[in-house]
């Protein structure tokens, strides 16, 4: 017996190759920089697609966790030559999968221990901590999207200790 699809199942996501979208790419490496940084036990994000919803031509695509799970809308058309416009799809697009489907805040401040937001500061993309309000620790800066790595040293379990003396 033939099986027979239905009206409503949903279509089976592609995975998107490098070099189909090239600033989302772009977008996604330094997003995933931070994500290696803050969470190094999860594997890199990706972007995945689906026909578009109105049966027209072209795909809807998602940023996706390694087990091409998502959640959140799907990116807008970035333009072709603006690689702030898609840093900031694809930032708060991760920000949305990474925060629903591990059920915890992501990237969290370290000297707060708050969730960071991205906001656009002095022309760049950056991570934006509110501060500790109940301290009166104003909101501030954290880093750039990408650049999380400068900030946070990571565990290194076979680094050798100085000896003191």
């Amino acid at each position: 017996m033939v099986a027979m699809s239905s009206f409503f199942d949903a279509p089976e996501p592609r995975r998107v190759l490098p070099g189909d979208y090239p600033l989302w790419d772009e977008a996604l490496a330094l997003v995933n920089r931070d994500l290696a940084v803050t969470l190094p036990e999860q594997r890199p994000l990706r972007l995945l697609g689906l026909p578009a919803y109105d049966g027209g031509e072209g795909e809807n695509v998602y940023v996706a966790l390694a087990d091409g799970e998502w959640h959140g809308n799907f990116l807008e058309p970035a333009p072709a030559d603006n690689l702030a416009v898609a840093l900031s799809a694809v930032t708060e697009a991760a920000q949305d999968t990474v925060t629903e489907l591990l059920w915890q805040a992501w990237p969290l401040c370290e000297e707060h221990r708050l969730g960071m937001h991205p906001r656009e500061e002095d022309g760049r993309l950056s991570w934006w901590c509110a501060g500790a309000a109940a301290r009166r620790e104003a909101a501030h800066i954290r880093a750039a999207v990408g650049g999380l790595d400068a900030l946070v040293r990571p565990h290194r379990p076979n680094r050798r200790r100085r000896s003191r003396g």
